[in-house]
């Protein structure tokens, strides 16, 4: 149910510092009104608790934490997001200077208690196929965006094909997409850590040519997050615990959003933003329509 974060996130870089800033008369109280914003947030470091998930993040020195309440504050004050109380927390790779650089990445912390996501599709799944279907779908979709007043988007292919950790139940991917055919692409990185009641999301969105570091920061991150004892994918009971109604498949395809009926609140974002479509959302319809009738045949 995660996908429709990614569509903040997205739209909170399209906007970047640049928003926030232009709320200022000129450049010098521009750059203090950034300054004093910056200042007022809580950045963590260390061992962080995420209660809600029943997981921890042992971060290493070199990255920071905001907790639920200043990440909100970053997407909604600084990047010109809608408000959204799901969003946990925020991961910093470079600590508070991130957040006053053109080149601003980070990652968004969500979790879903959807119940247990089985793997047992995981080595089988065919994803260029589910790729082909997936860009097929976005571009179906692109009259009614036109329709919208929304830029076009076409999935250029996996940045980084999603790969499955059966060791360690954990799942990542990345997609290339391209908005109203800029040669500028958008990087959109996925994290889904499955734990024994639903799985923690980490969504991180950049530009292309930041590839080589984003993927050795998310990777860094997969290290440092795991679920707690007792919350744990290996503790999952078939006979007390809820399954979720989909698996593997079903996150990478990104039809979660649409299959929890997550459209409305989909276009209310778009109107307050309208800069970007995920792409997730956007083709899930058909995607994930496909994926359960395989799955149920």
């Amino acid at each position: 149910m995660r996908g429709i974060h990614s569509v903040l996130f997205a739209c909170a870089l399209g906007v970047s510092t640049v928003a926030f800033a232009q709320s200022g008369a000129g450049g010098t109280d521009e750059a203090s009104k950034l300054k004093q914003f910056l200042g007022q947030l809580h950045y963590q470091s260390g061992t962080i608790q995420i209660s809600e998930a029943g997981a921890t993040l042992k971060l290493v020195p070199e990255y920071r934490y905001l907790g639920a309440k200043d990440a909100q504050k970053v997407l909604e004050e600084l990047w010109g997001n809608p408000p959204d109380s799901d969003v946990l927390g925020m991961i910093l790779p470079q600590g508070e200077a991130t957040l006053s650089k053109e080149e601003t990445w980070a990652v968004v912390v969500t979790y879903s208690s959807d119940g247990f996501v089985s793997d047992e599709e995981a080595a089988k799944t065919d994803y260029d196929k589910m790729l082909k279907d997936m860009q097929g779908d976005t571009r179906d979709a692109n009259a009614e965006r036109k329709k919208q007043g929304y830029d076009e988007v076409e999935l250029v292919g996996w940045a980084t094909k999603p790969h499955y950790d059966h060791a360690d139940n954990k799942l990542y991917w990345a997609k290339e997409l391209a908005f109203g055919g800029g040669a500028d692409h958008t990087l959109n990185y996925d994290i889904r850590a499955l734990g024994r009641k639903g799985y923690l999301s980490l969504n991180a969105i950049a530009d292309m040519s930041q590839l080589p570091r984003v993927e050795e920061g998310m990777q860094r991150v997969l290290g440092m997050t795991e679920f707690d004892p007792g919350s744990r994918y290996a503790d999952f009971d078939k006979n007390t615990d809820k399954i979720a109604a989909y698996g593997i498949a079903a996150l990478v395809a990104g039809g979660i959003a649409a299959k929890a009926g997550l459209f409305a609140k989909l276009f209310a974002v778009l109107l307050a933003a309208k800069k970007v479509i995920f792409l997730g959302l956007a083709a899930a319809g058909g995607v994930i329509t496909k994926l359960f009738k395989r799955k149920a045949n």
